[in-house]
């Protein structure tokens, strides 16, 4: 064990999250025990379990933390097109999904009936949800109901789809994405005011004579 630093408790439970982190990034969550995390860290396991009283708190500290990280990074910027506000926030989660595969998929497979877990991912697909009836043009309540729903289901199925690629991926990454973007965009279509795949400006034509 390396020698322990003195640590405030606030950069101590960082640290721990840190080293956390790492190894369920790199370990499916079954073989990652509690210590190693405090071995890991330079901690006896005592101090470990007054931070953390057990291996799925603290994944689901850890998973919390990975949660506001993906929301502070997802990216809904008027001025961008709808389908590039999409492939950013899309981006986003996939750069999380395929640097941590063991740790979605313990949170989607493993941990799929521990609530805290799945509340953790309802809160933060409700969250992306409000976001992004923020920046559509919706016309009135019942619109924005019908949208509501719509995004609802597309959030549920794109989780659906990642955790399932990332035990098999059948395709490559871009098109997982970009089959992710056009089910949304083809669903919201009808009940927006206006088109959310605006065609590309034409070129102006040549001059005559």
């Amino acid at each position: 064990m390396p020698p322990r630093q003195r640590l405030s408790p606030a950069d101590r439970r960082a640290q721990l999250l840190s080293v956390a982190a790492t190894l369920f990034a790199a370990h499916p969550y079954e073989e990652v025990l509690m210590e190693q995390v405090a071995e890991r860290a330079g901690v006896s396991r005592a101090l470990l379990y007054r931070h953390f009283p057990s291996k799925q708190v603290l994944f689901a500290e850890l998973y919390q933390q990975a949660a506001d990280q993906l929301l502070a990074r997802t990216r809904l910027d008027p001025a961008d097109t709808l389908t590039e506000q999409l492939v950013q926030g899309l981006d986003e989660h996939l750069d999380y999904f395929v640097a941590n595969r063991h740790a979605v998929l313990a949170a989607n497979r493993v941990l799929a009936g521990d609530p805290v877990i799945q509340t953790i991912i309802s809160n933060e697909l409700d969250a992306l949800r409000a976001r992004l009836l923020t920046v559509l043009p919706l016309t009135d309540d019942r619109a924005r109901a019908a949208v509501s729903s719509v995004l609802k289901g597309w959030l549920v199925f794109v989780r659906v789809l990642c955790v399932d690629w990332l035990t098999e991926p059948t395709c490559d990454r871009a098109t997982l994405r970009d089959t992710c973007v056009g089910a949304v965009l083809g669903a919201l279509g009808p009940l927006l005011a206006a088109d959310p795949t605006p065609a590309p400006a034409r070129p102006d034509p040549p001059e005559s004579g």
